[in-house]
């Protein structure tokens, strides 16, 4: 599964930076490789100051070894093998109207002292943070996420969206970080999921991404927009780091594993902005947005 999987991130990786390269027109991922020293490594890919993405990451990394102290007490075992893939990508784009995005697919396997496989997990999502709040789009992002879950049970969608409003929530300002998407983790075999069954699904949210994200990009990136709306854009962007930097289970795990800092901290903006107590206008767009994120919606009636 772990052979299975890797090659399939590989080559989803191929096409998501093809897809991005095409949407921005003028700039390219650049391609750089690392090794981790106690095992395995990765393929980082990164766009800056394209025509429409300021700052992107489309990365994916496989790394093995001896399960670090900090997650042996995370998942209550005691010393162990284990071995993670995953692709991981973070997307900022410079206009304000055109939505951040992330998304992440990834399996884990964990082994005895004879190299058996005694945990086995798949996990991931996709979200959407946008600055400007266009109903559509968010109609959109949501509904592909729902048709790639109904494939596979009707229960997914809701049950994930629900898991991605509570993880990306950012309790310190008592916000979302966005308007949502799909969140999963510990997705384990069960009497009705198979690893396989899991395999299966997962690839069906990863090869949506595209078809999630592109078309609502096309639909903005052209559209005129003020000084104002940048500089709320990067006021929201804030928000996005903070999350990421004290909430975020990826970060803290390519942290406490010796992971790539360039790769695991490439999620961060470039043009971010902390303004002390801020608070936009009454009846404002900004506001609008504010209001939509201190409770979830439901995108798909």
């Amino acid at each position: 599964m772990k052979d299975k999987f890797y090659q399939y991130i590989q080559t989803l990786q191929d096409q998501i930076v093809t897809g991005l390269e095409a949407v921005d027109g003028q700039a390219k991922f650049k391609e750089d490789l690392w090794k981790r020293p106690e095992g395995g490594g990765g393929r980082t890919r990164v766009i800056e100051n394209g025509a429409v993405f300021e700052k992107g990451g489309v990365n994916i990394s496989a790394v093995h070894g001896k399960l670090p102290d900090s997650m042996q007490k995370l998942f209550n075992v005691g010393e162990a093998d284990f071995f993670a893939c995953g692709l991981s990508l973070v997307i900022h784009p410079k206009s304000p109207l055109v939505p951040t995005v992330h998304a992440n697919w990834r399996y884990f396997e964990m082994y005895d002292d004879n190299g058996n496989v005694i945990q086995q997990w798949f996990g991931g999502g996709q979200d959407l943070t946008p600055y400007y709040l266009f109903e559509e789009d968010a109609v959109h992002f949501h509904q592909t996420c729902k048709t790639a879950c109904d494939k596979h049970n009707p229960e997914f969608y809701p049950k994930y969206k629900k898991q991605c409003d509570g993880y990306f929530w950012n309790a310190h300002r008592n916000e979302a970080r966005g308007i949502g998407g799909l969140f999963f983790d510990y997705c384990k075999e069960t009497e009705q999921m198979s690893m396989e069954n899991w395999y299966n699904f997962v690839t069906e949210v990863g090869n949506s991404f595209l078809q999630a994200y592109v078309p609502i990009v096309e639909r903005r990136k052209d559209l005129p927009y003020t000084a104002e709306q940048k500089n709320w854009q990067e006021i929201r962007r804030g928000r996005y780091v903070e999350f990421n930097l004290v909430h975020d289970k990826g970060t803290l795990f390519g942290l406490k594993t010796n992971g790539r800092i360039e790769s695991i901290l490439m999620s961060l903006p470039p043009h971010v902005q902390w303004v002390y107590d801020h608070h936009p206008k009454a009846e404002s767009e900004e506001e609008k947005l504010l209001k939509v994120l201190e409770n979830p919606v439901d995108w798909i009636i």
